[in-house]
């Protein structure tokens, strides 16, 4: 078997064990960006990010920086400690 092969079987492994907290994380930015009326359109101009961005960690196909939740949480107008709060995030 080429190592071509076992390359996606790899990734998926990976998504599936950090799955659980980017998943939640990305339920919560879509909760929180849902209770304001806002499209990923209007978040992501807010944010000054890409709306493929938003989508993806809406999605938790992608783990966002420090960074970008901090300007999502600015977008929000919530504290970033707020929005990393996902102790009562159910999937």
């Amino acid at each position: 078997m080429s190592l071509l092969c076992q390359y996606p079987i790899i990734i998926v492994i990976m998504n599936s064990k950090k799955g659980g907290l980017t998943k939640k994380f990305g339920l919560k930015v879509k909760i929180e960006r849902t209770k304001r009326n806002l499209s990923q359109e209007k978040l992501a101009h807010l944010a000054n990010l890409n709306v493929n961005s938003i989508g993806a960690i809406e999605r938790g196909e992608s783990s966002a920086t420090i960074e970008t939740i901090a300007a999502i949480a600015d977008a929000l107008g919530m504290e970033l400690t707020e929005l990393v709060d996902i102790k009562k995030v159910e999937l």
